[in-house]
């Protein structure tokens, strides 16, 4: 196994330049590091965080766009929903007031077909009843005469 002991006392240095050496290097990675972090601000993180900004807003006007576009398109839906009840409402009437109009056009016209078919019946029936009376005298004049040639062929 390895000696955890003699590793870390060999990995002691004496004298100067140890571990945490502090001298003029320190100051400059500071300085370079504040560099680095302001050129990084200034050529990444701002125009980032611009274009980032400016997505944003251009997503909240949409947005607002939508949600106004979307309140006119509800409002126009419940007006035309509205209208098209009226509508119906309307054509259901015309359509009772027609029906109701023929229905009484076509009980008009029945009856005047009904009068004038029982007006023909009348009339046919009155001139069968002539017709028939006619004949009927006209037989009983056949008759007589017939029975005035009986009577005269018998009596001879």
């Amino acid at each position: 196994m390895i000696d955890f002991s003699i590793l870390i006392s060999s990995s002691e240095v004496s004298g100067p330049g140890g571990l945490f050496d502090i001298d003029a290097t320190l100051p400059l990675v500071a300085i370079q590091f504040l560099l680095l972090m302001v050129l990084l601000n200034v050529i990444l993180y701002n125009p980032l965080l611009t274009i980032i900004e400016e997505r944003k807003e251009y997503i909240l006007t949409n947005l607002s766009k939508a949600s106004e576009i979307l309140a006119e398109a509800n409002k126009l839906t419940t007006q035309y929903e509205q209208e098209l009840d009226s509508v119906r409402k309307e054509a259901q009437l015309e359509i009772t007031n027609s029906q109701k109009i023929h229905k009484e056009i076509l009980e008009v016209e029945l009856n005047i077909s009904q009068k004038y078919i029982d007006n023909l019946l009348d009339t046919i029936t009155k001139d069968l009843l002539a017709k028939k009376d006619i004949a009927l005298n006209n037989l009983d004049e056949i008759v007589e005469s017939l029975c005035v040639n009986i009577e005269t062929r018998l009596a001879i």
